[in-house]
């Protein structure tokens, strides 16, 4: 029956703005992610760059993903009933284009790391063939760790009398992972083990600040430039882990799922997969787009702006990684 009867729980006015919302970042990363990718594809010294790389493959990661998210809602307003297999695989093309486009964003920021400590031993530690073996494996990690959730999924729903014909993430997550424990379980350590590499690249920036501070290697506008770079990448790895922060704390609370009002578990579902799932996808090509030197002089041309020039020093690799 709340399979059915779900909507009536949202006002419509609510609904529609939670709809909305991804249709508004669809357009966002539209607009201007394309035009990116292309520069970034077609010049050969940005694609010798490791962080060039690994922006591109954010991108394209995010780019797919909005628009899964996109299709998805269309079939559901559509009210196209699809069984546990066609489902099974729309969402697993989500999950491993999510996880591909996160896992890429934390190794921009090692890859940050190390150019800042390391320097001048940069290049010869980290030539772009061992760029493309990082890309390679962040794919393959990708897609193995959402079969296995996925293959719970489709072994809970094996095992329920009901069938379950509407394929709506929010929904799934309040009628699958709060009453299937393999799921809440996995769920729960997946979100533990994300907290702590948060944690992780925070201490490792702090480590990173003062390490460097007390060396003087960070001075002027460099040391401005490269903390400014770390905090983007940091801040957009919060925000792409910040939905699952979420979903860890209502898992929690669907500890009791009996008493657990479907009202509240549904709002939490719509605002996690409708909102903060998207915003980060949405940021990502702005943020770096307008950072990073390249990329920005191309965006003041494509939309025909006036950019005030500056006459800059260049003061080594630092430099110009940063």
């Amino acid at each position: 029956m709340f399979a059915h009867e779900w909507h009536g729980f949202i006002p419509t006015c609510h609904m529609r703005v939670l709809q909305l919302c991804p249709v508004l970042a669809f357009a966002a990363i539209l607009m201007i992610t394309p035009v990116l990718l292309i520069r970034i594809l077609s010049r050969v010294d940005l694609r010798q760059q490791t962080r060039y790389l690994l922006l591109a493959n954010v991108l394209f990661s995010d780019l797919l993903f909005v628009c899964m998210n996109i299709l998805s809602a269309c079939i559901n307003l559509a009210g196209v009933l699809m069984t546990e297999w066609p489902c099974a695989v729309l969402l697993f093309l989500s999950a491993v284009l999510y996880s591909s486009g996160v896992l890429s964003i934390t190794a921009m920021v090692l890859d940050t790391c190390f150019a800042v400590l390391a320097p001048f031993r940069y290049l010869a530690l980290w030539p772009v063939s061992r760029t493309y073996s990082a890309l390679a494996a962040i794919w393959i990690i990708s897609i193995f760790l959402p079969a296995a959730a996925i293959s719970m999924f489709l072994w809970y729903h094996s095992t329920t009398p009901c069938a379950l014909h509407l394929c709506s993430l929010p929904l799934l997550m309040v009628l699958t992972v709060s009453h299937f424990r393999p799921l809440h379980v996995s769920m729960l350590l997946t979100v533990t083990g994300i907290i702590f590499i948060l944690l992780l690249v925070l201490s490792g920036y702090l480590i990173l600040y003062f390490c460097t501070r007390s060396s003087g290697v960070w001075k002027g506008e460099t040391s401005s430039r490269a903390r400014g770079t770390f905090f983007i990448h940091y801040l957009h790895l919060f925000l792409a882990f910040c939905p699952l922060l979420v979903l860890m704390i209502e898992l929690m609370l669907c500890q009791n799922s009996q008493t657990m009002d479907p009202k509240a578990s549904l709002w939490m579902s719509l605002v996690v997969c409708n909102v903060l799932l998207i915003l980060p996808k949405a940021l990502a090509p702005y943020l770096y787009g307008l950072r990073y030197r390249e990329l920005c002089n191309l965006l003041f041309q494509f939309f025909h702006l006036n950019r005030p020039t500056t006459i800059t020093p260049k003061v080594g690799l630092l430099w110009i990684r940063c």
